[in-house]
């Protein structure tokens, strides 16, 4: 997504409903309906309105909304891609095809050891990737993007205060770690021994 500036501020400009919608739990047991059903989950999410999953009986009431569908794989819960890529860019995803539908992960799966041999592993969880893809689900480009911002932020630099404050910081570390010592003191170091007065009083005896 661009702004209507005509400037890329960023790769991607995120929809408010993101954030809520990978913090959500899925696949819960619908507190309001489990009378109706002895297997009641919540698989549904509304991004009109964005206040947590919902069964299919809660969805009825978002039928006008834009709701969408999550799915489960591995314990892992997925989006299908032709659902989600009408409303977000997921450019640089890694996809997969699960039950005949090509589908992308909400969240990160991270991976302790790489395969090896492995080209490509996520820019945030390191999990292997093949072809160009660069993120392993959209939390982890999320993730991304959001500290690309913080670190444009601090490159850019912040109030006259907190560059104040920066400033302060940087003399102080300078001169508490100097990187050399000053060639005065090397000098006084080398001065007159201190065995001197002491070996003059033997010579009296």
């Amino acid at each position: 997504m661009v702004g209507d500036g005509g400037e890329r501020r960023e790769e991607h400009q995120w929809p408010m409903w993101l954030r809520p919608l990978l913090s959500t739990s899925f696949f819960v047991q619908c507190k309001q309906h489990a009378a109706h059903s002895h297997r009641r989950e919540c698989n549904m999410y509304c991004l009109d309105c964005t206040n947590g999953a919902l069964c299919p009986l809660c969805a009825l009431a978002h039928r006008d909304h834009h709701a969408v569908q999550i799915r489960r794989s591995s314990y892992h819960d997925v989006i299908r891609v032709s659902e989600i890529q009408k409303v977000l860019d997921i450019t640089g995803v890694q996809t997969y095809i699960i039950n005949s539908a090509r589908v992308v992960f909400l969240n990160e799966r991270p991976q302790p050891r790489p395969s090896k041999g492995v080209a490509r592993t996520c820019e945030v969880c390191y999990r292997s990737l093949v072809d160009s893809f660069r993120f392993c689900s959209l939390g982890c480009k999320l993730a991304c993007t959001s500290d690309n911002d913080d670190d444009k932020n601090k490159s850019r630099g912040g109030s006259d205060s907190e560059r104040s404050i920066s400033s302060e910081t940087s003399n102080a570390t300078h001169s508490f770690f100097p990187s050399t010592p000053p060639p005065s003191s090397a000098k006084r170091r080398k001065g007159i021994p201190h065995r001197a007065p002491f070996g003059s009083l033997m010579l009296g005896f």
